[in-house]
């Protein structure tokens, strides 16, 4: 285990996580900011701090913080006097080592070394994002005007500009939850800058080894039910990253330092290196300290990056060998370099391959190889760059309005964030059909004039107000209703089959971020209902819904937000009419996500109508929407820009 903190800050490291685990649970179900007194939670199972649930007490014991304390730092980690308590906390990790103080403070820095130069190596150039960034913008304009004018025509857009200020922007603002649509501050702590950037790094790689490692508990109560990463773990770490005041991507940085060293240990477990090294050189501690979590989490860590076969892995690590070699150098980049040409003998170990569970395939692997249910087509596409690099988490983003097989994949590509991301193609043939047959709807004679005429911003208003719709656009619907009632009931088998593959861990027992739009939106409703269903938590770490066909009422949402650990955003837009006609008989009777506000505690609503002129602008506006929302913050955001994009004007 890494020294490079004391006991009693080990021990305030582990009481601020702890009220860090509580909080995250509270935001679920409550408005960011509030709290709960301790005597509300005492014995509720329910609660990530209770035994029970194996989420806190083995932190303690990786830290090894005296079993006495434990019932005191639960008991503080629930109180409603958070802001009391945190400060306490970091005051004490701020305080000056008064022990050993130089070796300590000569690790801290070799430790924070080590970070900033994986930091460096997982960043994406200025130079890179720009490129990606303007290869979007070509693709976006292309599709615009292709697609769009079909749905928002000036005149319509005028007559939308006439009654902003008679209409509220949501059809039911009632409803409403506290505004998150707005750019919110983060919540930091005066205390948190009296503690130095190598304090903060040491802190979190603490608590990071302890998540992952498989620390033996004294009875079963203290058995975790999810090996691996926890998504409610990495959910307690981005707020204390955000209390730190520090960018999440140095968390990244550490993650991915710990998963490709643990590779190195496997393959030089031995240590052989080292055997004329004293126990307690600083050659040992710099081979056996700095990557200690990969020493003793073994094949746990193996089993996190299970979405990877070994070979894939190996080549990751082959692939960051110079900084590697770098930041651990008594490993040296041949060190991890020969990782690569050893793979196959590392994963020939019966626990290591045991741990990848379906032999290493991974969502690469996860086409379906026969038809399940009536879902005939089930794959995911890797996307993005950081494939067998070392990451600890994985985002899967689903599209549902599509085209042609393109679809799928590119209003994903070039966003910038250091997750192994994924496309899911599914269903392409219903969905190329449904897309294509509201295209010729739109495109047809009639519908044509009644947008020129400014009509169709009446369409939401009628449907709201249950006003009966034109007959002519009625008639019109019906070359769209069967295509789309077939497309939504796939869509909520691919939902299911979605569920089972994170259950059956094919991403590796790694934290999830799902992305989906239109009908890909629901698929992923689907999935977070049937998680919700068979009691499988800790999977899921975020979710975007963008305009989510799904209905409000009669929709299991609060259980749904239960099973994602932070952020669960429901992105609408209160002038997609199309999918206000298309889903009709929900809008009416249930309202509809994808434009209005879900009224549940603990969901984000943000209104995107700014970026979504039409329920095609998905395909484009999404990665807009995404930037503008800024994941990798833990408290709710949403940029305002203040100048259009030649694409947008």
């Amino acid at each position: 285990m890494s020294p490079t903190l004391i006991k009693t800050k080990k021990r305030a490291a582990g009481a601020l996580f702890a009220v860090a685990l509580n909080q995250v649970q509270i935001h679920q179900t409550r408005p960011v900011g509030s709290a709960i007194a301790s005597d509300s939670f005492s014995n509720d199972r329910r609660l990530w701090l209770h035994d029970s649930s194996a989420l806190l007490r083995p932190i303690f014991r990786y830290l090894e913080i005296d079993s006495a304390h434990w019932p005191d730092l639960e008991t503080t980690a629930t109180s409603s006097h958070v802001k009391n308590h945190v400060g306490s906390f970091l005051r004490v990790l701020a305080e000056e080592n008064d022990e050993s103080s130089t070796k300590l403070e000569e690790q801290e820095l070799a430790l924070s070394k080590a970070v900033e130069a994986m930091e460096s190596n997982i960043s994406t150039s200025r130079e890179y994002y720009e490129r990606k960034k303007e290869k979007h913008h070509v693709y976006a304009h292309e599709w615009r005007e292709k697609f769009l004018g079909n749905e928002s025509m000036a005149e319509t857009k005028k007559h939308l500009k006439q009654t902003e200020e008679k209409d509220c922007k949501s059809p039911h603002p009632e409803q409403a939850p506290a505004a998150s649509t707005c750019e919110v501050e983060e919540k930091t702590f005066e205390e948190a800058k009296m503690i130095g950037n190598r304090r903060k790094v040491a802190v979190l790689y603490e608590l990071l080894s302890a998540c992952l490692a498989d620390t033996p508990g004294d009875d079963n109560n203290s058995k975790r039910s999810l090996e691996g990463y926890d998504a409610r773990h990495r959910s307690a770490l981005r707020l204390l990253t955000t209390w730190f005041d520090i960018k999440w991507i140095k968390m990244e940085a550490i993650e991915v330092l710990i998963s490709c060293s643990a590779m190195a240990v496997l393959k030089q477990g031995d240590g052989k290196e080292n055997e004329n090294a004293s126990d307690d050189s600083w050659e040992k501690w710099k081979r056996g300290g700095l990557i200690g979590a990969a020493a003793i989490t073994g094949g746990t860590l193996m089993a996190i990056t299970g979405g990877l076969a070994a070979p894939a892995i190996a080549s990751g690590v082959g692939a960051l060998a110079p900084t590697l070699g770098t930041v651990v150098p008594v490993i040296g980049a041949g060190g991890f370099a020969a990782v690569a040409s050893a793979a196959g003998s590392v994963a020939g170990s019966v626990a290591v391959a045991a741990s990848f569970g379906a032999a290493g395939a991974g969502l690469s692997g996860a086409k379906m190889a026969r038809r399940t249910g009536s879902v005939d087509e089930f794959e995911f596409k890797a996307i993005g760059e950081n494939h067998n690099q070392g990451r600890l988490a994985v985002e899967i983003m689903v599209a549902g309005f599509v085209f042609e097989e393109a679809d799928f994949v590119r209003p994903w590509e070039g966003e910038n964030d250091n997750m192994e991301r994924y496309a899911l193609q599914w269903e392409s043939k219903h969905l190329i059909a449904v897309s294509t047959a509201i295209q010729d709807w739109l495109t047809s004679r009639i519908a044509m004039e009644m947008m020129k005429q400014g009509a169709m911003m009446t369409v939401l208003s009628s449907l709201l107000t249950a006003l009966a719709l034109p007959a002519a656009l009625l008639t019109l619907t019906d070359i769209i209703d069967s295509k789309w009632s077939i497309a939504v009931d796939r869509s909520d088998k691919a939902g299911k089959l979605l569920a089972e593959v994170l259950v059956n861990g094919l991403q590796g027992n790694r934290p999830v971020t799902l992305v989906g739009f239109s009908l890909g939106a629901r698929v992923i409703f689907k999935c977070l209902e049937n998680l919700a269903e068979s009691g499988h938590v800790g999977i899921v770490e975020r979710v975007v819904l963008l305009g989510a066909p799904v209905a409000i009422k009669d929709e299991k949402w609060e259980a749904v937000r239960k099973v994602v650990s932070g952020r669960l955003i429901n992105a609408y837009s209160t002038n997609d009419w199309t999918l206000g006609v298309a889903f009709r008989a929900s809008l009416l009777s249930q309202g509809l996500a994808g434009i209005e506000p879900v009224d549940v505690p603990g969901i984000e609503n943000v209104d995107v109508t700014e970026v979504i002129e039409g329920h095609s602008s998905y395909l484009w506006g999404t990665r807009e929407i995404l930037d503008r929302l800024d994941l990798d913050a833990y408290y709710p955001v949403f940029k305002v820009t203040h100048t259009k994009s030649p694409d947008t004007a």
